[in-house]
């Protein structure tokens, strides 16, 4: 087929689908998604596990392309759950009108580039395909589940969960011995309530992980009104912090302050809760000395929470803080005091296979009634390599990518014509607010495409040597300050067999705006348009 069927063809129907659908048309072009669940709102349609919500502040995760979207949604909570942030994609979707240039229920199997015609065709079940002259990968960081090799699985009598692809039926513990595997943000998340409901819990942990206080609470109409009237001012704001969401960071040192202001300042974040606790000192993630005042203070805020002094202990995460995403809580650390809850040393005890009664530790049996894996995510590149893409020559991704990903800006790959990611390998992406980021990739992404429509090209190439060169500078930021400090699943460290490469950009989100910047004013140098 020499003529594509749209402009272009878009894979995932989350807030970077939706936001390149409606910015395509804006800018006269056709354009069509594929996605493969019942509905809009990607990782927030599939993440429906008891306790879901986001981790930064609702007001902040949200569009800000329109200022009167902004104005008119109300948001409940100070972290929205689940449920609302699924609402809030759904009236995007019915607000812009954009249901009808979506088409559910395709799972997209391959991408291959046409050289002699220069489009992309899409294949899905049932042999359908679609065709495109640009082809972009809204698929989200985190939506490939991560099942661990544990031998067994199809053995077990009960039903296994994995919390990235919950049921939507909520499912009940009531009178049920649970097995959860995994902590994790979902694994904190999801106990607490899991707990609750459970005749029995048994958490089985690999490493446990930094959490700090969420303090959630409704939102009132004052606290409303007061975002709303500054919107403008908190995301100018938002854009200069180095995570891409405005919050009190301080610059000063941990170690250029006295030890009883240290602790004043940690108590202060710990009581408001979120995130910016990683503000509360400048070289936190740059000093292993100041770190180790922070890891110190958590560790002490765990034991003072866990009454039995073994399970803290196994609580307290070794380590480097803030090597991996901070995580965000309510009550999780308490839970661990309920008389149905008990802890499991997968280090000391590794799962040796799940069976039909349940699943066998360190040689010691747990029978159960269902089993719970909060276990993550194949992140940043498994949901592209989990697709056949194949590029220019017959190049397959996954063959370029066998030593790990390598992108330019994280939308683009050299080989790989009239493609792109949104918010790929070598983007800030999951170190930053993931809703100005993406829109800030959708907005670059659809800018290019319309200066090629303007020089009429038919193909827009990435510079080799360009990618390269921006690859090497990735990799260089990657190694400044503790991020690589830690195993994590930054590095693809989670995932067995994984090449370890460290995948989202740590230069920060305003160097990254200033780079892109300097790329655009350069005639978006690194880019041929053929």
């Amino acid at each position: 087929m020499s003529r594509p069927q749209y402009d272009v063809a878009i894979v995932g129907a989350g807030f970077a689908g939706m936001y390149l659908l409606h910015r395509c048309r804006q800018l006269g072009l056709t354009a069509r998604i594929w996605e493969a669940g019942e509905g809009v709102g990607g990782t927030w349609y599939w993440n429906r596990y008891p306790g879901a919500r986001c981790d930064i502040e609702s007001v902040q995760y949200s569009y800000q392309f329109d200022k009167a979207l902004q104005q008119e949604w109300n948001w409940s909570e100070r972290y929205a759950a689940q449920p609302e942030i699924l609402r809030y994609a759904a009236h995007v979707a019915d607000r812009f009108s954009l249901l009808d240039g979506i088409e559910f229920n395709h799972r997209v199997r391959s991408a291959t580039f046409d050289d002699q015609h220069q489009l992309w065709t899409l294949s899905a079940d049932g042999d359908r395909e679609l065709t495109a002259r640009y082809c972009v990968m809204a698929t989200g960081c985190l939506s490939a589940p991560n099942w661990p090799a544990i031998e067994g699985y199809d053995r077990f009598d009960g039903p296994v969960y994995h919390t990235a692809t919950w049921p939507h039926d909520p499912v009940d513990f009531r009178n049920k011995k649970v097995a959860v595997i995994g902590t994790g943000s979902s694994g904190i998340q999801s106990i607490p309530l899991i707990a609750e409901q459970a005749d029995q819990l048994t958490v089985f942990q690999r490493t446990p992980n930094f959490s700090v206080p969420a303090r959630n609470a409704p939102l009132d109409a004052e606290s409303i009104a007061e975002v709303k009237n500054n919107y403008d001012y908190l995301r100018t704001e938002a854009k200069k912090r180095f995570a891409g969401f405005y919050g009190d960071y301080q610059s000063i040192s941990a170690l250029d302050v006295s030890e009883s202001e240290r602790q004043a300042e940690y108590e202060k974040r710990w009581e408001y809760g979120g995130l910016t606790f990683n503000g509360a000192f400048g070289d936190l993630l740059s000093s292993r000395e100041a770190n180790d005042t922070a890891v110190v203070f958590i560790h002490g805020k765990i034991t003072q929470a866990v009454e039995d002094p073994e399970t803290a202990a196994l609580l307290c995460p070794p380590g480097t803080f803030g090597s991996k995403r901070l995580c965000v809580d309510t009550n999780y650390y308490q839970t661990y005091n309920r008389s149905n809850v008990s802890l499991v040393d997968l280090r000391a005890n590794p799962i040796d296979n799940i069976n039909k009664r349940g699943l066998q530790a360190g040689g010691e049996q747990y029978d159960v009634d269902v089993i719970v894996m909060a276990t993550g995510f194949d992140a940043i590149t498994g949901a592209l390599l989990k697709m056949d893409i194949v590029g220019a020559d017959n190049t397959a991704l996954r063959e370029q990518w066998s030593d790990g990903p390598s992108s330019y800006f994280g939308i683009a790959m050299a080989g790989f014509p009239n493609l792109f990611t949104v918010t790929g390998p070598g983007s800030p992406s999951v170190l930053t607010n993931m809703l100005p980021s993406i829109e800030q990739h959708v907005e670059l992404i659809t800018d290019l495409i319309s200066k090629a429509n303007r020089q009429q090209c038919r193909s827009i190439t990435v510079s080799a040597e360009k990618e390269a060169q921006w690859w090497r500078h990735v990799q260089e930021v990657g190694q400044q300050g503790l991020k690589q400090s830690t195993d994590s699943w930054y590095l693809g460290a989670n995932v067995e067999g994984k090449a370890r490469v460290f995948m989202p950009y740590n230069g920060g989100l305003p160097l990254y705006l200033e780079k892109c910047a300097e790329m655009i004013a350069n005639d978006y140098e690194g880019f041929a348009f053929l």
